[in-house]
């Protein structure tokens, strides 16, 4: 291309792009292996060849001759390659991993889940479990921002069911929430503390999919003393698998405080239908309208049928009502208390949600609770019952 005098010089865009992108010769590219090299096992490790910032390849076990004007001198220090220095220290840090491999060390310990820090009062007079959930570190990531919006939920085993779960509230985008929130179970009696286990989970909450499974810990109630507060630092675990065993039958669904006396001056037994705490939700809005049935078995004249009042929206409910049976004391021994609770439907069935039977061929706490009654006349002994899907006695509904 000719240029006239007096004329600028003009770049085309090609030549200037290609002046800008290559303006020498073409380096190679580094690897991450130069900066991390890893040796077969039973070998020595030694120093790898660096690459230079120049493009070639130096040994780092070579040596070179030092030239200097006047007397011998001690290389610069501060000229020394940066890659050759980092490349020294990835062996020491290599050789490390290799140990770490021999011992079995496994990446994906429970350690990667998180731990929780949460403390267990049992109230043995008022026959309460209080769970106060403080916080949890180191989270597992479980969205795709790198963080979690995580949640606790706790489940009494065996007989694990909607009706036994409480949960704290949700917080968002963190994985060291802090949730110092306490929630309680009521009517555990003595016989839950001994055969029970409290299961905490640790979940993630997502909108618009199923809510993830972050980690859990269990803890054997028996570990905890009556009215002392114990506290709890655990790492979380992966899912364990839940005793395919269990008695499907007797899903637990809530609990129900009855109260019993044999008045002496009234010749009849008195039953009292206290409260009901963590009944099962059997409508469409996660409550239940309840209220309970009581008969006293066999019942051939069929009057023995008593109902309290009908409790709207809710799972805990009060109902502190008493019913009166006109009995001879000594045909108590022959007699069956059967208590059931009902959510009140309107237009269709009523759905039965739990019940429980006292009396001379009941057991446990239910048996224990009749016997005290006819001990103690004139008397009022209030327990806490389980209530099962086992409908008792057979061919009757509401």
């Amino acid at each position: 291309m000719t240029q006239r005098k007096g004329e600028k010089t003009t770049i085309s865009i090609q030549e200037h792009m290609a002046i800008d992108v290559c303006p020498g010769p073409i380096q190679p590219i580094k690897q991450i292996s130069d900066y991390f090299p890893r040796y077969p096992r039973g070998f020595p490790p030694t120093a790898p060849p660096v690459l230079s910032r120049a493009g070639s390849l130096r040994s780092s076990t070579t040596t070179t001759s030092q030239k200097s004007e006047g007397p011998t001198a001690e290389p610069n220090r501060d000229e020394e390659d940066p890659d050759q220095a980092f490349g020294a220290a990835a062996l020491v840090s290599g050789k490390k991993e290799e140990e770490a491999d021999v011992e079995g060390y496994d990446s994906d310990d429970s350690t990667t889940l998180g731990t929780l820090d949460f403390s267990l009062l049992y109230d043995q007079e008022n026959n309460a479990l209080h769970c106060t959930i403080n916080k949890a570190k180191g989270l597992k990531p479980m969205d795709h921002n790198g963080l979690s919006d995580p949640y606790v939920k706790l489940h009494l085993l065996p007989g694990a069911s909607k009706a036994n779960k409480l949960r704290t509230k949700t917080l968002r985008n963190t994985l060291n929430p802090v949730w110092s929130e306490t929630l309680t179970y009521y009517g555990i009696t003595d016989e839950d503390m001994v055969r029970k286990t409290l299961r905490i989970s640790v979940c993630d909450e997502d909108k618009f999919r199923h809510n993830e499974f972050i980690g859990e810990t269990r803890i054997p109630l028996k570990k905890l003393k009556p009215n002392q507060t114990k506290n709890f630092s655990n790492c979380l675990e992966k899912q364990l698998p839940i005793d395919k065993t269990e008695n499907k039958s007797l899903e637990e669904r809530g609990r129900i405080m009855i109260s019993l006396k044999y008045s002496s001056q009234k010749c009849g037994l008195v039953v009292g239908i206290i409260r009901c705490a963590h009944l099962a939700a059997m409508d469409a809005n996660g409550f239940s309208d309840p209220y309970v049935k009581t008969y006293l078995k066999p019942d051939e004249n069929k009057k023995s049928k008593h109902k309290t009042t009908v409790k709207k929206k809710t799972l805990n409910p009060e109902f502190n009502e008493e019913f009166f049976y006109d009995i001879k004391y000594a045909d108590l021994s022959k007699k069956t208390l059967e208590v059931t609770v009902w959510d009140y439907d309107i237009g269709k069935s009523n759905d039965f949600i739990g019940g429980v039977s006292l009396g001379i061929n009941a057991n446990g706490e239910r048996l224990k609770h009749w016997f005290d009654c006819l001990k103690n006349k004139d008397k009022k002994i209030e327990r806490w019952h389980t209530l099962t899907n086992e409908l008792p006695g057979s061919g009757y509904n509401d």
